[in-house]
């Protein structure tokens, strides 16, 4: 009998990346350019050029275009990119297809890619809207300021179904910290717009912004909630290292939040929001019944994935790649004929199932003892040693025997768990 790849060896999901923005915010570590709007068309060019390296359209279960701003090109530009994703990665029947991809596949799952193709829709919940019938899921990521009505509409005819609008917050004083350049009045008619056109809305929120507090954080949480979402994502001011935000808080021109209070604005998203209705199933990420992002529980399961454009990363056949993040070198390389990869690594078994643990980790059920073992070829228990169960016994994991899973004391310090556990892999 013929067999089905398994996820984690063959793609059944996609990621293309837009560096474009109209402002690169001060805390944004992300691979970006703004001021170069003139390079955006040869980026297209470039994109489309990279992607014909799969050889023939490749099906996929989940597309995701980040950035960047993916909606910050004009509607002319933002169609072209949408059709040019659409070609090389449809939805539909999952095969392997042909060209340097599928070769990579093949050498890491010899006979599995004769598999009969399979339908690429699984059986879960789907977010309850009027268009949400079909199981596929297209996402993009937008900001207030560059969702139009009209590109909404755009991004709904080229099949999307799901948008993430990066609010971050409410209030004027949170933006300006973060160096955001739109304003809250601008976010009612970027929900409207989504909304309009029968789309799932997900809302980006960060908390712990120079001269934030708990109570205005709750107010953040209320006015998203206020907006109807189906999805909000929530994370922790980071200071990236090199950023202009972090060399603020070098000289001390800004006022950093607390620790403790960080913590307990965590806490408070996750109270607030399990409240509202909303399912708690990763460290930053809370849902309404089955609207989920389910192309980023790909990522949380550590399946194989594609990735073009600058800065994007893939896992394909094994091999792990990263394309350089200079958007100039990206489309320089390209048009060239030259690979934009800059990063080629062939994970050895015990290295990816270590990576596996931590990002399974990173959700709410946690690690599966029976699944992690067939997709890593190793054995939880084995793996980690003793830090398990001192982990368990600190309080931090908790173990039912068939998973093993963060404890609510445990996300507050879910990086650090982590890591501990991360340090088996050396010895």
């Amino acid at each position: 009998m013929k067999r089905e790849t398994p996820p984690w060896l063959a793609p059944r999901t996609g990621y293309a990346h837009v560096p474009f923005c109209g402002h690169h915010c001060g805390y944004c570590d992300f691979a970006v350019i703004s001021g170069h709007d003139h390079l955006i068309d040869h980026y297209l060019d470039a994109l489309d050029l990279e992607m014909s390296g799969l050889g023939a359209p490749h099906p996929v279960e989940t597309l995701f275009i980040g950035g960047g701003t993916p909606t910050y090109p004009n509607p002319d530009q933002f169609a072209r990119l949408l059709a040019t994703v659409n070609r090389w990665l449809p939805f539909g029947e999952w095969t392997v297809g042909s060209g340097q991809w599928a070769e990579k596949v093949s050498k890491a799952a010899p006979g599995v890619l004769d598999s009969s193709a399979h339908s690429a829709f699984s059986s879960t919940a789907h977010c309850p809207l009027p268009t949400a019938h079909s199981p596929r899921e297209f996402s993009v990521e937008s900001t207030p300021d560059s969702l139009t009505a009209e590109k909404a509409a755009i991004f709904a005819a080229h099949g999307g179904t799901r948008v993430s609008i990066g609010v971050q917050s409410f209030r004027p004083e949170s933006l300006a910290a973060l160096d955001r350049r739109h304003t809250a009045e601008q976010i009612p008619a970027a929900v409207a717009a989504v909304r309009a056109n029968g789309l799932q809305l997900s809302l980006d929120l960060i908390f712990a912004a120079p001269g934030s507090t708990l109570e205005t954080w709750a107010a953040d949480l209320d006015a998203a909630l206020a907006l109807g979402p189906d999805h909000v994502s929530t994370y922790g001011l980071t200071y990236e290292k090199g950023t202009p935000l972090w060399k603020q808080r070098r000289g001390g021109l800004v006022a950093v939040v607390p620790e403790d209070d960080e913590l307990a604005m965590y806490e408070l998203a996750i109270d607030r929001l399990t409240a509202a209705g909303f399912e708690h199933y990763e460290v930053s990420n809370f849902a309404r019944p089955g609207c989920r992002s389910r192309h980023n529980e790909r990522y949380w399961a550590n399946e194989a994935y594609f990735g073009f454009g600058a800065g994007a990363a893939r896992y394909v056949g094994g091999v792990r790649e990263l394309n350089t993040r200079d958007t100039k070198a990206y489309v320089r390389k390209v048009l060239s004929g030259e690979s934009p990869t800059f990063q080629s690594e062939r994970l050895e078994p015990r290295e990816r199932a270590f990576e596996t643990v931590g990002t399974q980790l990173r959700r709410l059920s946690g690690i599966a003892r029976g699944r992690f073992a067939e997709q890593t070829g190793f054995g939880l228990d084995a793996l980690l040693g003793d830090r398990l169960p001192r982990l368990v016994d600190a309080g931090l994991l908790a173990d039912d025997g068939a998973s093993v899973r963060l404890t609510r004391r445990g996300l507050f310090v879910a990086d650090a768990v982590i890591e501990e556990l991360m340090k088996a892999l050396g010895e």
